[in-house]
């Protein structure tokens, strides 16, 4: 069994900054591209950034320049920093993973973890 767990949401001021945190665990065999997505209210979930096991980024233009995807293989772990927080990253942030196991290999998607910019 695989899971992702996020963490590091919160309500955040306009400006400010975050550091989202995303843990694999499980009978891990290897773990490929990793991702953040995004879903605002009413929103469909909107790809964000991605990260290979190599290290090269990827993301969407609405984010490049604020965000920044990052990822420590041997912890298993994905990271988000994301700077200048506006109100339009409000959102419920998603980890995905395509990782292999002794039995398949596929995306896993985590719970999500709330960003809330407001003042």
């Amino acid at each position: 069994q695989v899971q992702l767990v996020e963490s590091g949401g919160g309500l955040v001021q306009p400006g400010g900054s975050l550091r989202l945190s995303c843990a694999a665990s499980g009978s891990i065999a290897s773990i490929y591209n990793m991702r953040w997505y995004r879903q605002a209210p009413g929103e469909q979930r909107d790809f964000v950034a991605d990260i290979t096991r190599e290290g090269t980024t990827n993301y969407a233009d609405s984010v490049k320049g604020r965000f920044t995807i990052s990822r420590d293989n041997s912890k298993k772990m994905v990271y988000l920093q994301i700077q200048d927080l506006k109100p339009e990253d409000t959102a419920v942030y998603y980890c995905n993973a395509y990782i292999s196991t002794s039995t398949s290999t596929q995306w896993y998607w985590g719970q999500g973890t709330q960003v809330t910019v407001s003042s």
